[in-house]
């Protein structure tokens, strides 16, 4: 008897610690994950695309819209109330809040593979590098039309400046004004210069080229997904969807198209729906 109540005991544990487990590897609660994102509509994307996403699943998804530098120092909070960023440009744009920041993260996968930094113009404009553009001042009138002072592209073009001699001044303002004036440029085939990245949605707006950059001033990255230590192991199935989440230059350009055309939440919901099976793929780890 006293054997059996030993097994029985044994087994009750043994069932617990399974019990438990797949408690854990399932994420069973439907827990609330935040996603941190600055206002860039390549990050708008993957972020709204989640939340979509991740309510299927039971989620409860919060989104808030911090600068970069912001985000990198709430994820790396013991108490963080953020959880997950998916849009953080490394290994050089962002180097910086790595440096900084980047022992107390976790890298969980990349959104996108090819990011890509620069000056860009028009295609009409008669000009193809960096180099070029001190000689044509006047008709730029004396300006690049930059985003936040947070992203990492700000800071290159600093850089850029004093490296090429530029007799320029870098504007700030954010991504949806500096879109504002590239439209307004381009209306009327005036010249104007702007800081700009692939991925982005002015590609497809747009008929534009990078100037060529001689120096490497801009640098080449991929857009990594990161998230606050402890995430994997409190929720490892939303986890394993932040590890398998990749989109193609192709897809990333449809979807932000959708967003574009039919509103965040309408044209994330819109763009699931529409690749529902490959996104819900991104759960098997």
């Amino acid at each position: 008897m006293k054997r059996f109540r030993n097994l029985l005991s044994l087994a009750l544990i043994v069932g617990l610690i399974v019990s438990f487990t797949a408690c854990t590897s399932s994420d069973d609660g439907k827990k609330k994950v935040t996603i941190l994102y600055p206002n860039w509509v390549e990050a708008v994307a993957y972020s709204h695309l989640s939340k979509v996403a991740l309510e299927e699943q039971g989620y409860t998804v919060e989104l808030t819209n911090l600068d970069p530098g912001l985000i990198f120092a709430e994820l790396s909070k013991e108490n963080s109330k953020g959880d997950v960023f998916m849009d953080a440009w490394l290994p050089n744009t962002h180097k910086y809040y790595w440096e900084d920041y980047g022992d107390k993260l976790v890298k969980l996968g990349e959104s996108f593979s090819e990011g890509t930094t620069g000056l860009v113009v028009p295609s009409y404009l008669p000009i193809n590098s960096i180099e070029e553009l001190n000689a044509n001042k006047e008709k730029f009138d004396g300006k690049i039309i930059g985003i936040d002072s947070g992203a990492g592209i700000h800071r290159d073009t600093y850089d850029a400046i004093e490296a090429y001699g530029l007799e320029f001044e870098q504007i700030t303002s954010s991504g949806p004004a500096m879109v504002a004036a590239l439209q307004k440029a381009t209306r009327n085939e005036d010249w104007i210069v702007i800081t700009g990245w692939k991925p982005h949605i002015k590609w497809t707006q747009f008929d534009l080229k990078f100037l060529e950059d001689p120096k490497g001033v801009y640098p080449t990255d991929v857009c990594a997904i990161l998230s606050r230590r402890g995430f994997e192991e409190d929720m490892p199935q939303a986890a394993g969807y932040f590890k398998n989440f990749h989109l193609t230059d192709s897809q990333l350009n449809d979807l932000m198209s959708t967003i574009d055309e039919n509103g965040s939440e309408a044209g994330a919901r819109m763009w699931y729906e529409a690749n529902k099976e490959m996104i819900d793929s991104w759960y098997n780890n």
